[in-house]
């Protein structure tokens, strides 16, 4: 592991949004030594973060730097090579019920007849069965969900009818419905408006005060400033760890770009 990042990585696992340690906060995400990748080939390594509940962490990096694969090995779906990985102290496979994951745009075929409503009534799939009515808490946990999101009103339009920054509220909204301790979202910016942006930085804040973990990939090193409380700079590896004011000034930014000078 870099120095770096083996520097920054104890700041970053007892840093709080209020800038105080976090100590007693439960841990929703904790890699050590972590190194990932697909058929027993590397694709992310030395991963080394800890983030407790309450925390917001952005996962920056360059396309391919495996900010998608760091965000879906806490889902268990990518294999763990070396280090240990732990969510809510479990198998990330095992905790993935405690996870909620909003894909990137796209995800969904916007062409398939579905409405908003159901789209959402999704999230709550793995509390009720997917063959069982949904019950009364069902339907309030997803207007509550579009509530928060500003779409109450187009809870009956089709999915595919919505914007591209609106369809990407609702994918929120889907992974909210489904009450997660952790929230993972692979780069729920791209390609939407700013009304939308806002919403989303707006409902994550408030999500991450009533004490839900995030994990956002993003490109955008002014949000990630803005949002998180820690970042990850990734490109092949963990290149640094910790608060933004010292993983984003230049020269861990440079280390993980490849920019020499």
């Amino acid at each position: 592991m870099s120095g770096t990042a083996a520097e920054t990585s104890g700041t970053a696992a007892e840093t709080s949004a209020a800038g105080k340690a976090t100590v007693t906060a439960a841990k929703a995400v904790e890699y050590r030594g972590v190194s990932l990748g697909y058929q027993g080939k590397p694709a992310l390594t030395d991963v080394d973060v800890t983030l407790r509940e309450g925390q917001k962490l952005a996962l920056v990096g360059p396309n391919g730097a495996g900010k998608s694969t760091l965000i879906k090995s806490m889902l268990g779906l990518v294999d763990v090579l070396q280090g240990s990985a732990a969510v809510f102290g479990r198998d990330p496979g095992a905790a993935r019920g405690r996870a909620g994951y909003v894909p990137q745009s796209g995800s969904l075929d916007a062409d398939f007849p579905i409405s908003v409503r159901r789209v959402v009534m999704m999230g709550r799939y793995r509390r009720i069965g997917w063959w069982r009515p949904a019950r009364a808490v069902d339907r309030k946990a997803v207007a509550d969900a579009l509530d928060r999101v500003g779409l109450a009103d187009r809870a009956t339009h089709r999915f595919g009818t919505l914007s591209g920054g609106q369809q990407q509220r609702v994918l929120l909204a889907r992974a909210i419905a489904a009450e997660p301790g952790l929230l993972l979202l692979d780069e729920p910016f791209n390609g939407v408006d700013v009304v939308s942006q806002e919403a989303i930085v707006r409902v994550l804040r408030e999500l991450s005060a009533e004490g839900t973990a995030l994990v956002v990939s993003t490109h955008d090193l002014t949000l990630a400033r803005e949002l998180a409380d820690l970042v990850c700079l990734l490109n092949g590896r963990q290149w640094a760890a910790g608060p933004p004011d010292e993983t984003l000034a230049g020269g861990p930014l440079r280390l993980t770009y490849g920019i020499s000078g």
